[in-house]
């Protein structure tokens, strides 16, 4: 073809202007052929297709993990929380986030047509057909960690010692008065008063008459770790501004203001 007469490729493929006449139009071509391939990258759907391959609908084998250490579901819902109010931080879209929490919430509960309408609805990509591994529409990677998809197989029943253990009261004023930061699963922060004598127990029976919260509903955690009811405050050495979680499992009931 005579409009290819003299067209040389360099050793990477690429056309150059090697042959007088034509070099400055395949040039020209050449240009324009990657101006339209960035163009096409930059179309996020196109980018998904590009990049991932395939999307695959969302399978309905749950996975299959052990945890490092027998887990209660008191401490599954801790290290969960933690995921998820972090995860945002670092990278990718709230709203995607947010999504996912949801889809990964109906995948739990066994409503796989909910998740799955979650994920199409946000524009998800799973190229592997799980939640571990996905993608938004721009092409940002989203990991979720098995603890947010299912409960590990070393689960272990979480019972309270208040039924067994007869916890005595402190002596009326006994040790000295601080307070206690404590992160809601509801969200809400808040400082208790406290004392150093003071047990577990006794210091949910304060947030009891703080939030009307039952103790027998309230699972206290520091650092990941559950405290149980007979320990006391001065035993656990927490540092001044830590933060213990507290998780309720009935809503709030009368609550009383509580200056933070």
């Amino acid at each position: 073809m005579g409009g290819c007469v003299g067209a040389q490729h360099d050793s990477s493929g690429s056309l150059n202007e090697n042959s007088e006449g034509t070099g400055g139009r395949y040039k020209l071509q050449a240009t324009y052929n990657i101006a339209k391939l960035n163009q096409y990258l930059s179309r996020s759907s196109d980018w998904s297709t590009f990049a991932l391959g395939r999307n695959q609908p969302l399978k309905k084998e749950k996975p299959k993990w052990k945890s490092d250490y027998p887990m209660t579901d008191g401490q599954l819902r801790s290290k969960r929380d933690e995921f998820w109010d972090t995860a945002p931080a670092f990278e990718g879209r709230k709203e995607i986030w947010d999504a996912l929490k949801a889809a990964a919430h109906a995948f739990e509960n066994n409503d796989h047509e909910l998740a799955q309408a979650i994920i199409d609805g946000a524009n998800i990509t799973l190229p592997h057909g799980a939640l571990t591994e996905c993608y938004d529409e721009l092409g940002n990677r989203y990991q979720l960690p098995v603890y947010c998809l299912a409960p590990p197989i070393n689960m272990i029943e979480e019972k309270s010692d208040i039924e067994t253990l007869d916890i005595p009261e402190p002596p009326p004023n006994s040790g000295y008065e601080s307070q206690l930061r404590l992160r809601l699963s509801t969200g809400k922060d808040l400082k208790l008063v406290v004392r150093s004598t003071d047990t577990v127990y006794h210091m949910k029976r304060r947030l009891h008459a703080a939030e009307g919260v039952e103790p027998a509903s309230q699972r206290w955690f520091f650092s990941g770790r559950p405290l149980t009811d007979k320990m006391k405050l001065e035993e656990l050495k927490i540092p001044k501004d830590y933060v213990v979680q507290v998780i309720m499992s009935q809503p709030l009931q009368n609550p009383t203001p509580v200056e933070n």
